[in-house]
């Protein structure tokens, strides 16, 4: 008994070594308040990898404005390709209608970058990415640089930007004057999420829904974008991203949407599998290339 008891602490001391390497390969901290807007605090959770300097991709959830959470993250697994991903909250709209959204996100990101060196990822290299209403907002984050009424002051480190070196759209909307004429159940309709976005129906508010579109900001100076959209999707019709591929097609600016045959409204087969591969080539190509310059 007293052989195996030590056979048994020489065995865990030998595979010590090993478990902490395990530990070592990725850091995950959660609930950094990052704001505090009237009371509600605004959060973000860190998921490191162990890679000093990391480019940076900030997730943006779904929910239609209303539901989801930062909880929910699908690209955690990029810190196993030396990406840092930070998953942020903020507020949902039975806290607040539009432009409070946006200035969450950029709050937060202007939070991320002025706190680079705390955490140890790269203040230059940061991507924005985000699924339905998050891709909603991180298209917007992308075309929407310097616009003053969407840049906001939530969380202050106002010297710090906001602008992205690139874009990952998961099938969000981008036109809500396109959306107001071919889904207005779910654009104009009282009780709709985008009626509860804007405080309104998008036919009625109409300019406010065209500063909530990300294809009426696209401005020569706008990140490169990767768009992804299944064509079987009824929630937020392909129409949507079809719209900000042309708007960037006529500006000259780089944009690939990748059509997911038989893809619904998001579900395991945008993250896992082989549709990760075009989203791990083009943050290597925006990102990572260039990181450690």
């Amino acid at each position: 008994m007293h052989r195996l008891t030590i056979l048994s602490i020489v065995g865990l001391w030998l595979l010590l070594p090993t478990l902490v390497g395990a530990e070592e390969k990725s850091r995950i901290i959660k609930n950094l308040e990052f704001a505090n807007v009237d009371g509600h605090s605004l959060k973000i959770d860190l998921y490191l990898p162990v890679e000093k300097n990391a480019p940076l991709i900030v997730w943006i959830h779904g929910g239609g404005w209303h539901a989801g959470s930062k909880a929910s993250c699908p690209l955690q697994w990029l810190t196993k390709e030396g990406f840092a991903v930070a998953s942020i909250s903020y507020r949902l709209t039975d806290k607040a209608t539009f432009p409070a959204q946006i200035h969450d996100c950029k709050g937060a990101i202007r939070w991320l970058r002025a706190h680079a060196d705390q955490y140890g990822y790269s203040s230059d290299k940061i991507a924005v990415a985000g699924s339905s209403a998050g891709g909603h907002l991180a298209a917007l984050v992308g075309t929407s640089g310097d616009v003053k009424p969407l840049e906001g002051d939530v969380g202050g480190n106002l010297d710090q930007s906001s602008r992205v070196v690139c874009v990952v759209d998961y099938y969000g909307a981008t036109d809500f004057i396109l959306r107001s004429k071919t889904q207005p159940h779910r654009a104009n309709q009282e009780g709709s999420v985008v009626y509860k976005l804007l405080g309104g129906g998008a036919d009625q508010k109409v300019e406010l829904a065209k500063q909530a579109s990300a294809a009426f900001h696209v401005t020569q100076d706008d990140p490169p974008f990767l768009v992804l959209h299944g064509d079987k999707d009824n929630t937020v019709l392909l129409d949507q991203s079809e719209r900000i591929q042309q708007v960037y097609g006529d500006a000259n600016l780089p944009l690939e949407l990748i059509v997911v045959p038989g893809g619904g409204h998001g579900g395991d087969v945008f993250y896992q599998g082989e549709n990760r591969t075009p989203v791990l080539r083009f943050l290597k190509k925006h990102l990572a290339e260039t990181a450690t310059e």
